[in-house]
């Protein structure tokens, strides 16, 4: 029971831990500075460890790591469709003044 809580409570931490950075993306329109390889790295991490969730939920067991693994992925994706969207604008240029020399 004490180690599906630690599973549980790092769950919830892993899943929600990126919406701080999901808000950020979202208020500032810029995502430039984030790694897109290393969210796709996270997705693909998370995806296995998915499908391997599913497995002890198959099982009898792992519900609660099944649902926080998935609120992880989902949180994933969402980060790289924002880094795609977002990642590769570049800042405003500020207009050249042109001397007339």
């Amino acid at each position: 029971m004490f180690f599906d809580a630690l599973q549980l409570l790092g769950g919830v931490i892993m899943s929600f831990g990126q919406i701080p950075q999901i808000v950020q993306i979202l208020r500032t329109k810029s995502a430039r500075d984030l790694n897109l390889k290393t969210y796709i790295l996270m997705f693909v991490g998370i995806a296995l460890m998915e499908v391997y969730a599913i497995n002890l939920v198959v099982h009898g067991s792992g519900g609660a790591f099944l649902i926080t693994n998935s609120a992880s992925l989902i949180a994933s994706t969402v980060m790289i469709v924002l880094i795609l969207k977002y990642g590769h604008k570049r800042a405003r240029r500020q207009p050249v003044e042109r001397s007339l020399r």
